[in-house]
């Protein structure tokens, strides 16, 4: 039996296509409801895409050769330009939601891209919080919070000439990961082709040891952190990317309750350097096993500098 599909064909390495079932549309209807005063409404112009990241059905992000998570980056980078330019897209939101415990109902090795028409409320916080720290001190916040985690070093879990991935000190998920770039960048189109390489690596290096942290495919939101697309400077901002595993333990899950849900304050029972213990542990054990390959890394920060894990495919 066949069905309708917006791929062309059965054998591709990446496709972008409109979503089915969008959030946002580029013609979007009136709102169902008129507004008010206190509660407006506007039509939900926007895009939403699905990417899919190979034709390989039954494999994982992890799964995929550093050349190919490359090129992925790539049109990862094409969509945030040609989105970011319609004169109604404000910010460009890359993601993806991978396994049951996060609600995945599609199983193929995919992400998604919303384009908004506004800037988001968590990114809108970041903006505000890197601007008045650039204004008041006259540096990068998440350049000295990168410079912190790396004298510090006891929460960095991985780190190659590009990138460093940390558990941040205010992790709010037990095995919450942030991927940050060494040198100060505000978006993808920003980095050149050797940091794309290299966050390729880190990428690779970080999925690959989370399926290895308790032996089983792991699920987690992988969320991008890039400057707006909308009329503005933006240059204070640093771009990141933002892992959210939902597994606490092998076999629990963190739950949102009504501390995190109605009191918007995460309640983490994990130390988040004994947690980037057992990370660096798992990033290990994906390099024995073969999914890996190490890299010589040399440090970039205030204090010791050493080797780290790195990964190439």
């Amino acid at each position: 039996m066949s069905f309708p599909t917006e791929v062309p064909g059965s054998g591709y390495e990446i496709v972008v296509f409109e979503n089915k079932f969008p959030s946002f549309r580029q013609a979007p209807p009136e709102p169902a409801v008129d507004g008010t005063d206190i509660m407006s409404v506007k039509p939900a112009r926007g895009v939403c895409e699905v990417v899919l990241y190979t034709d390989r059905h039954h494999t994982t992000f992890a799964d995929l050769d550093t050349s190919h998570i490359t090129n992925l980056i790539e049109v990862w980078t094409d969509r945030y330009n040609e989105l970011g330019a319609l004169d109604y897209i404000d910010y460009v939101l890359i993601f993806e939601n991978k396994g049951d415990a996060v609600g995945v109902t599609l199983h193929h090795p995919h992400g998604q891209i919303y384009a908004f028409p506004f800037i988001p409320p968590i990114p809108e916080k970041e903006l505000e919080s890197s601007s008045e720290y650039m204004k008041a001190t006259g540096k990068c916040l998440l350049c000295d919070v990168l410079s912190f985690e790396l004298d510090d070093r006891r929460r960095i879990v991985a780190e190659n000439p590009g990138f460093v991935a940390v558990v941040p000190f205010y992790a709010r998920y037990p095995y919450e990961i942030h991927v940050i770039p060494r040198c100060h960048k505000s978006a993808l189109p920003d980095l050149d082709t050797g940091e794309r390489q290299w966050l390729a690596k880190m990428l690779k290096t970080v999925t690959c040891g989370y399926d290895h942290l308790f032996g089983f495919s792991f699920p987690y939101m992988m969320i991008m952190h890039q400057a707006p697309t909308s009329q503005g400077d933006f240059g204070h901002y640093h771009f990141h990317i933002e892992f959210y595993p939902p597994y606490r333990t092998a076999t629990k899950l963190k739950y949102l309750g009504g501390c995190e849900s109605g009191g918007g304050t995460f309640i983490n029972d994990t130390l988040p350097e004994e947690t980037a213990e057992k990370l660096r542990a798992a990033v290990g054990r994906g390099f024995s096993a073969g999914a890996l390959l190490p890299n010589s890394c040399a440090v970039v920060g205030k204090g010791e500098r050493g080797g780290g894990a790195g990964g190439s495919g």
